[in-house]
């Protein structure tokens, strides 16, 4: 099968290109009716192709929150902000409603996505901090990570800086 290819190069979100992937894998095969398995294949084609949009939404709203990450160390900014996390659970939550997704599922999976931003944005600004001359890495905040960010010392993000894997 050739391969299609979007503008900007990456694959079409319905064309896998791991090569292990096996879109017709299933415990069923043999035990159902091949026409309800055809059907069944069928409706988890569309669910791969949901995965695939989520994995690239996902990782463009991570490039643009690391963006936010240096912002925030540049200028010395708390990698949290409770009131526009609130905000945004309780927006998210309206939408969830409107779209009759649960809620509460909506709810739990940005708390995820929040998490990893701050962490992010932690590492972000230990690592600015540490560039900038303090060995502590906390430059005037108290902020603590495992982790460690893309490296610049420029007073703007790294032309690279949103292509870091699991920035959030």
């Amino acid at each position: 099968m050739t391969e299609q290819h979007r503008a900007d190069g990456r694959p079409e979100a319905d064309e896998t290109t791991d090569q292990d992937y096996d879109p017709t894998a299933s415990s069923l095969k043999g035990s159902v009716d091949p026409a309800v398995m055809e059907e069944l294949l069928s409706i988890r084609s569309s669910i791969d192709n949901f995965d695939a949009t989520l994995v690239y939404l996902l990782a463009e709203r991570f490039k643009v929150t690391q963006r936010v990450g240096w912002l925030k160390a540049k200028h010395h900014l708390p990698p949290a902000d409770p009131a526009r996390e609130a905000a945004q659970i309780a927006r998210l939550r309206r939408l969830a409603e409107d779209a009759q997704l649960d809620p509460a599922f909506a709810e739990k999976f940005l708390n995820f996505i929040i998490s990893e931003v701050i962490r992010h944005h932690q590492a972000i600004s230990e690592d600015h901090h540490a560039r900038q001359g303090d060995p502590s890495g906390l430059g005037s905040g108290t902020f603590r990570s495992d982790s460690s960010g893309p490296a610049s010392d420029s007073t703007e993000a790294p032309a690279d800086a949103g292509s870091a894997p699991g920035q959030a």
